[in-house]
């Protein structure tokens, strides 16, 4: 559905993406494959229309959380391998078969459910195991006195009936972090997955075709982790602190306009629980955004916004629909003009610092109510809103 509205939206730079795509495959090189991480609506972009741009420029896999983001990307045309990285009951095993996407398989139970499930329903589901070398989240457990329990059992996962082991996986918990802590941390987990690897195909007698453990954090920095294929994320959008090292481009800016200018006394207090009070006379422009289009209400009053004027401070407890900003020394900004919020102006890595979060939070934080306008060469495509009508 189009939105009619001009209030606030996200444009989405399909050519920034397709940069930051081709610039981290010249980074990880011609013979590693590629798997982009599309879950979570692709961070807030839209899941199909970057699957979609991913699948043309020649990705070799994407990856979902759910069932339920695998369906919409083959509904939206998007005909490549799909990893669902999170939980799937055991009763959708056929669903996933006749789509013909790949299953995470992280310990016993699952392994068992899905090739019962696959042996009754006649087919064969194709899997990727996970490792648990020092997330503590999902996984097989094999680290220190879980060794050998945890190779064993992945060759029992392996070796049941109407599953295929396509894959091998384990997830890095701090390979973003580049002080020497982590960096020991995460060379003791790739060092552990190596260990695990051997052991497993050595009993298997046979080798996983793909490896991999690569997120945005060890592309970035770990190019040692980069086995068979990689997986960014957040770098895909251009987010996160190593983005601009590598020279890529955020792929979202999120906009708004000025509804409203007031011109106030000072010693006037501003919005819900009059936090802010004007110290002189204060022009204030009102925006139709807020917490329930994603401007976090944690930000009132610790971050400023982007206008062709110049920076305008925001003022007072950010509300559900509307949040103010400081204008009063910005006498060119009108009503009617656009403001960035985020973007290649102003960086959403600042904001998530201001609210003492992770720019993962804020593009995933932007609600069905913005409208997403897909833009190629300058231009917009395609909008997209996800209110129904």
């Amino acid at each position: 559905m189009e939105s009619t509205l001009r209030r606030t939206w996200a444009e989405i730079d399909l050519d920034a993406l397709k940069h930051n795509y081709k610039t981290l495959r010249a980074l990880t090189g011609e013979k590693v494959k590629f798997l982009g991480v599309v879950k979570a609506d692709a961070y807030g972009h839209g899941a199909v229309e970057v699957g979609s741009t991913l699948q043309t420029l020649g990705c070799d896999y994407l990856a979902v959380s759910s069932l339920d983001e695998a369906m919409e990307l083959r509904h939206g045309g998007i005909t490549m391998p799909i990893l669902i990285l999170g939980h799937t009951p055991a009763e959708q095993v056929g669903k996933i078969m006749e789509l013909g996407i790949t299953q995470a398989v992280t310990c016993k139970a699952k392994a068992d459910e899905y090739s019962a499930e696959a042996l009754r329903c006649g087919g064969t589901l194709k899997i990727h195991i996970k490792v648990d070398t020092g997330m503590s989240r999902l996984g097989y457990l094999c680290d220190g006195g879980h060794f050998d329990t945890g190779v064993a059992g992945i060759c029992e996962a392996c070796n049941l009936p109407a599953l295929e082991a396509e894959g091998i996986f384990t997830h890095f918990a701090v390979s973003d972090e580049e002080d020497e802590e982590s960096i020991a941390y995460t060379k003791k987990q790739l060092a552990l997955f190596h260990r695990v690897i051997e052991a497993v195909e050595g009993q298997l007698g046979r080798k996983f075709p793909l490896h991999h453990c690569a997120n945005s954090g060890a592309v970035a920095l770990h190019s040692d982790s980069y086995m068979d294929m990689v997986r960014p994320g957040i770098l895909l959008y251009g987010c996160g602190p190593q983005a601009a090292k590598l020279g890529l481009i955020p792929v979202m800016t999120l906009k708004t306009t000025i509804s409203t200018i007031k011109t106030y006394s000072a010693g006037t207090d501003i919005s819900y629980g009059r936090r802010y009070t004007t110290a002189r006379t204060t022009r204030m422009g009102v925006l139709p955004y807020g917490y329930a289009d994603g401007f976090m209400r944690v930000l009132s009053d610790r971050c400023a916004l982007m206008t062709d004027g110049g920076a305008a401070p925001q003022r007072g407890r950010i509300c559900m629909d509307m949040s103010m900003i400081d204008l009063t020394d910005l006498p060119t900004v009108q009503v009617g003009d656009e403001v960035e919020v985020f973007g290649r102006r102003a960086s959403v890595n600042d904001l998530a610092a201001a609210a003492g979060t992770i720019p993962y939070e804020l593009v995933c934080s932007v609600s069905r109510r913005v409208p997403r306008m897909y833009m190629e060469n300058g231009a917009v495509i395609k909008r997209e809103l996800l209110l129904r009508m």
